[in-house]
Parts: C-alpha cells; structure tokens; sequence
C-alpha cells in the first residue's frame, strides 16, 4: 500500500524522501528520483510533512517512538504535519497524537505554532492504491485535515473529515467490521446457491441487481471464474491478506469490549479468519473464504 501511495505522490509533483526495512524498496524509489534514508529518525529531521503506512500498533509504535524512530530526536521537530494512514487502534493513535503535539517546531512556518497529527486510515485496497483512488478517514485537529487535504488528494478520490484524534482510526476499524462480516456473508450465501444448484454467475446478477448488492459481490466477488481483475481471478493472490482481517477484527473486538458492546459477529468474523490463517491461509486474499471455509466451487 505505502509503496504505492508514494508513487502517486512522485506523479503529483512531490519530493519525496523514502525509508523502508526493505532494501529493494529503498533502491526502486532511488532509481525514480526519491531520496532515500536509513532510519524513521533521519526521514524526520529531512522532511515538513512524514506519512506513515504500517501493519500494525507494534510497528506504528515502534517507527513513532522507538530507538531511532521520527520522536527520537526529543521535544523539537522539524516536520510540522505527521499522518499515519496505518490501521490500528484508536487508543495508539490518540496517544501518539498528544505525544506529537507535545513537541516544539523546530521552525515555525506560517500559522502552525505545534507539530501535529493525523490518523488518516484509508479504504479501498491495493486496487485503488495503484489507481490513486483510495478513501481516506481522517481523525485529528480540523484545521490540520484542511492543510493536508490537497495531499490525501494526490493518493485517493475521497477524504472524510471524522472529527477529534482516533476517530479515523476507529472508522477504519467499523469499516472492515462492515468488509469482513458482509465477505462473509455474500460468500456463505453463493455457497449455498452452488450447493442448491445455482450457477454463482446467476446469483451475483441477482444480487448484483436486488437487495443484496454490496462491493463484496458487485465489486470484489470471491468466486474465482465470476469477476476479473479482482483477488478471486488470481488464486487469491494479491489484495488484502487474510491475516490482515484477523488483526483489524482482532482490533474491533477489543473496541468493542472497552466499550462493553455485544458485537457477536465482529467475534464470529474473528474466529473465521483466525481459523483460516492457522490452516496455512494467512497470506491469501480475505476472500478466499469462499473457498477454504465454505469450500465453495470455482466457475467454469
């Protein structure tokens, strides 16, 4: 995801400068013109803006605040904006976003008196990633949403302003509570067509044009033979990993618990992907549930 934001911000006319773990990734962005650093800390002190796109809290945590991390320097900054487009838990985001604005610029510019910080999620996958489509959910100062507007905009067709810090976080959360439950969903009842004699191209018409139309089988149908261009055509390969879900539901079941809200599905929804990602499945699609919990049949 993060790579690809990057090259939309290279075509959008930015100077970029770019640290990643992996040294192929550090060397592609060198050959198209970007700087390069060795560390999160050395990104801080070259940059006025930093974006962050991470697997998770521990990783989040760890390139914010770890040993040679973006905070590392201690209490003056040199970037005035920071923006974790990650999906973690609202908590972290809220606790980084004080830890930020807690410190003092470097040099100030314009009207910005402290740095500041965005929990700016996105929606829409790998897909939309390449296509510069995604959708960013944006939690933090308004006036900080404003100003980094223009460059969300370079990366995606959509940016929704979610209110304080951590709701951003917390809509991306919601959202792929929404994702999973409903891929689970389209994916038991096109099984259950299969298995009552329905052609899954059938019943994805039907759905497709009726009640049951969601982007799990309009947009992103998880019966390979069905739709092109999607994660189910390539042997789940590619798109959002399984493994992935399980971390974000993971992540919403535990919202919901400090909250103490009964989310049976969220919990059901876990437990599935869990499953399939202790059987050998964690790096495949999320959709391949279809096939390897509902054991569902390809289209010919």
């Amino acid at each position: 995801m993060g790579s690809r934001m990057a090259k939309n911000l290279i075509k959008a006319g930015y100077r970029l400068i770019v640290h990643d773990i992996n040294r192929d990734v550090m060397n592609m962005f060198s050959n198209m013109g970007a700087f390069t650093k060795e560390t999160p800390a050395e990104v801080a002190e070259a940059s006025d803006v930093v974006l962050t796109m991470l697997p998770s809290s521990s990783h989040v945590l760890d390139v914010y605040t770890g040993p040679n991390g973006l905070l590392c320097g201690g209490n003056i900054l040199r970037p005035r904006l920071m923006i974790d487009s990650s999906t973690i838990d609202p908590q972290t985001s809220r606790n980084l976003s004080v830890a930020v604005s807690n410190c003092t610029l470097k040099e100030m510019k314009g009207n910005w008196e402290r740095p500041t910080m965005l929990d700016a999620p996105v929606s829409g996958g790998v897909v939309a990633a390449d296509a510069g489509t995604l959708t960013f959910m944006v939690g933090g100062s308004e006036d900080a949403y404003m100003a980094a507007k223009s460059l969300l905009l370079s990366m995606g067709k959509n940016t929704v302003y979610c209110g304080r810090a951590g709701t951003g976080s917390a809509a991306k959360v919601c959202n792929n509570v929404a994702m999973g439950v409903s891929m689970i969903g389209v994916s038991e009842a096109l099984s259950l067509g299969q298995s009552l004699g329905i052609s899954a191209s059938t019943l994805t018409k039907i759905f497709n044009s009726s009640s049951a139309r969601c982007w799990s089988s309009d947009t992103y149908n998880p019966i390979p033979g069905v739709m092109e261009g999607v994660p189910s055509s390539r042997n789940y390969d590619g798109g959002f990993a399984s493994k992935l879900m399980a971390k974000d539901l993971k992540l919403a079941a535990k919202s919901a618990e400090d909250v103490s809200l009964k989310c049976p599905l969220t919990s059901q929804a876990l437990d599935i992907y869990e499953g399939l990602c202790s059987n050998g499945h964690e790096n495949e699609d999320f959709s391949c549930v279809f096939r390897h919990y509902y054991s569902g049949k390809d289209e010919i």
